[in-house]
């Protein structure tokens, strides 16, 4: 089973949707999802904002943030996968932005991504980590080094990943996907050990 399967699997099991937001996947991940029979039961929608200007006017990411920091940024992520998810009316929002190459962008390196995940209020939130290796080996899965706290709803995780523009996009989707596999699953446990009385 593929990682957007068993995304959309627990999604189904719960009766939540998803919306994504896409900048250097150009509709990738949303790509990945509806290859999956049966998609429409949880998938709302994406948004691929590839242009700067896109990212505040369908998104609602703060212009000042962009003018600031550039569409490549931690935050932008974070306001990426939170408006897609109040833009298309969904439970959860996830959101891709970086630099696929071949040149850099914003300041920023070939191979800087970010990747971000909204859900509900109350939902499990980690720490965001940096994520470091070449593409196929990066995962975000496990206890990232030199983590911050994330907000209430959120996790950004930042990611430095090498290999070609192919390769680039290709891992920000596998990654972008286990990240929300990670937050859906790590709130299911969550939720079960409230019911539990917190055993």
């Amino acid at each position: 089973m593929t990682e957007a399967a068993r995304v959309l699997a627990l999604l189904a099991e719960r009766g939540q949707t998803l919306a994504v937001a896409e900048s250097l996947t150009g509709g990738l991940v949303a790509a990945e999802l509806t290859g999956v029979p049966g998609a429409s039961a949880s998938f709302r929608g994406s948004v691929t904002a590839y242009a700067t200007a896109l990212k505040h006017e369908l998104l609602g990411v703060d212009e000042a943030l962009l003018a600031e920091r550039g569409a490549v940024d931690p935050e932008v992520a974070s306001q990426m996968a939170a408006g897609v998810r109040a833009r298309l009316g969904a439970d959860w929002g996830i959101a891709t932005t970086g630099v696929a190459g071949p040149d850099p962008q914003d300041g920023q390196p070939v191979g800087t991504v970010y990747v971000a995940v909204a859900g509900p209020a109350g939902t499990v939130a980690g720490a965001a980590g940096e994520v470091a290796g070449s593409a196929g080996e990066a995962s975000p899965t496990g206890s990232p080094a030199g983590s911050r706290a994330g907000s209430p709803m959120g996790k950004v995780v930042p990611l430095r990943l090498n290999g070609d523009r192919g390769e680039i996009r290709r891992e920000s989707v596998r990654i972008v996907l286990a990240l929300l596999h990670g937050e859906l699953s790590g709130n299911a446990r969550a939720q079960d050990t409230e019911q539990n009385g917190g055993n």
